[in-house]
């Protein structure tokens, strides 16, 4: 994919082993400044870094122009303070953060902020650690602001991914795709996703741009609100229209008998009636359309997510070749 930034292709390793062109890096972020010289010796002394996970958050309401942050998660990091120096894959400027002594398992941090607009011409963001064994994080795509070009693919999968008439192994797979890309940055446990506005099968092998738009054709972003258990068996045992009830992400299991959710469980765990739980979906099927009713007795949590086809996009690129979920979260008797 060509860019108006520097002209470089950068390319992802899948976990087929197919490369796949990843966009360039966005226009340069504002972060923490360049490793002054004296310490990039140190900093590439060793791989202090373990894995690198970044996530997406919108900072503006609009799906183009668009500003974004990305989060970084830096984990296997040992004991005592780190320097550690990252680059946007395609960039050439390297930059730095602190990590302070206790810094935990886990340590999070702001990368960057990006402005996108209809000019910038960019569909994705990878993150490259400045150690000897190269490390890079997952890939995060956008496509509100600009297209793909049209031989560029997206991952792939394993076999084919099934939509049946109540959604299946195809509307589980994207209710997957919906949670892993805003859990790190809301704390979301579920994702919900209605079988309305999906069209076809995701066939097997490299998935093209063309099949991810029929299968999401709408764009609409991803966002987070918290509910009680009570709140969330009514809403699951509700059947729209067309006889359809609404998918979760693996973590969520359900059982509807006679009009009511009579078994429910997170992450293997039953639901009760007072646990509250914070849930990803669209903000159209939270609104009340698709068929389902308004997501009331609800409170926002998270309205930073990236839009629904380049979840998917990302969360098959990163978990490539995919396979196709069982279709057995949600059982009607």
């Amino acid at each position: 994919m060509s860019s108006r930034f520097g002209g470089l292709v950068a390319a992802v390793v899948l976990a087929s082993g197919v490369f796949a062109p990843v966009a360039q890096a966005a226009p340069e972020p504002v972060t923490s400044g360049e490793t002054p010289p004296a310490q990039q010796a140190d900093a590439l002394a060793g791989n202090p870094v373990g894995k690198v996970t970044i996530a997406f958050e919108r900072t503006t309401a609009t799906k183009c122009p668009l500003t974004f942050k990305i989060h970084g998660y830096f984990e296997g990091l040992p004991a005592g303070f780190q320097l550690v120096r990252y680059r946007l894959v395609g960039a050439e400027k390297w930059r730095s953060f602190k990590v302070p002594d206790n810094h935990g398992a886990v340590f999070h941090t702001v990368l960057g902020t990006f402005n996108w607009d209809e000019n910038t011409e960019q569909t994705s963001v990878q993150v490259e650690i400045g150690q000897p064994d190269g490390l890079t994080s997952n890939v995060i795509h956008y496509f509100e602001c600009a297209s793909p070009g049209g031989e560029e693919t997206f991952g792939a999968t394993a076999e084919k991914i099934p939509l049946t008439p109540g959604g299946g192994p195809l509307v589980e797979l994207v209710a997957d795709a919906y949670l892993d890309a805003v859990q790190a940055v809301s704390g979301a446990e579920v994702a919900l996703v209605s079988r309305y506005g999906f069209h076809t099968d995701l066939d097997e092998g490299p998935v093209t741009y063309e099949e991810l738009w029929a299968t999401q054709p709408a764009g609409l972003a991803i966002d987070v609100h918290a509910m009680t258990g009570a709140r969330l068996k009514e809403l699951l045992a509700y059947r729209n229209p067309s006889g359809w009830v609404l998918t979760p992400s693996s973590s969520l299991r359900y059982t509807v008998q006679d009009g009511a959710v009579t078994e429910i469980t997170l992450n293997g765990v039953p639901v009760t009636d007072t646990q509250v739980i914070k849930i990803a979906a669209n903000y159209i099927l939270m609104g009340g359309w698709q068929g389902f009713p308004q997501w009331t007795d609800s409170t926002g949590v998270y309205h930073g997510g990236p839009d629904d086809r380049g979840a998917l996009a990302s969360y098959i690129v990163n978990n490539s070749p995919v396979r196709a979920p069982q279709g057995d979260r949600v059982t009607i008797r």
